[in-house]
């Protein structure tokens, strides 16, 4: 069984018998604040710069791009992708990964920001649950990330990276996005707790409530 919890932006934190997984670590500019946490393994999708490592307790492991990884019973698949799609400027990396534990495969998007080729999206072809951002800002639109969930077709979508009351300004909504998928928003949750018998055989989308305090500005 994993829990799956969001604490902003991007991050995610995975726990599972295993280990305890975090993913991109956020930091405070964003307007999320996840204090100290504790995690055996944390995966950065783009430039550590970027990230607040200083709120992960010590004694962690960390995987910062492409390729595949085995850790404490863990499977980590690192995928290349961009955080932008303009000719005109130089390419800057972002890391997709696909985490294998519980007898899950989960994806997480990163900070991706250009629709996926088909050799991009191969990858995360067999996921069962999709980590993905939906603000619908840059190349990677609202369309973008309909049209990945509806081609993957995941078991459960996860959406991160839009406009909350915490943050993500200059982000769409997530009204906007489920309006595209032709679903209704569900209440947000705590956390997703699963276990593959759970997992229908159409898209389930979940909500869940950012986990962090918001920064004061």
């Amino acid at each position: 069984m994993a829990e799956i919890r969001w604490l902003g932006h991007t991050c995610v934190r995975i726990k599972a018998r295993e280990a305890v997984i975090l993913m991109d670590p956020v930091d405070r500019s964003t307007g999320y604040g996840i204090g100290k946490q504790a995690a055996d393994i944390v995966t950065l999708s783009n430039d550590p710069r970027g990230r607040n490592l200083s709120a992960v307790r010590p004694e962690y492991k960390t995987i910062d791009g492409p390729g595949e990884y085995e850790l404490q019973n863990v499977f980590v698949t690192g995928a290349r992708s961009y955080q932008n799609d303009a000719p005109e400027e130089p390419r800057i990396y972002n890391t997709m990964y696909v985490v294998e534990v519980e007898g899950l495969k989960i994806g997480h998007l990163g900070n991706v920001g250009h629709t996926l080729s088909e050799s991009q999206a191969e990858p995360l072809e067999d996921v069962d649950i999709l980590v993905v951002p939906v603000g619908g800002d840059g190349p990677f639109s609202y369309d973008s990330a309909v049209d990945l969930v509806t081609k993957l077709a995941p078991k459960v979508v996860i959406p991160v990276r839009y406009q909350t009351e915490f943050g993500g300004g200059g982000l769409g909504d997530l009204v906007t996005f489920c309006k595209k998928l032709g679903m209704e928003p569900p209440a947000a949750e705590d956390k997703y707790v699963v276990k593959p018998s759970d997992l229908g055989e159409t898209t389930q989308l979940v909500v869940l409530k950012p986990d962090s305090d918001p920064v004061k500005r």
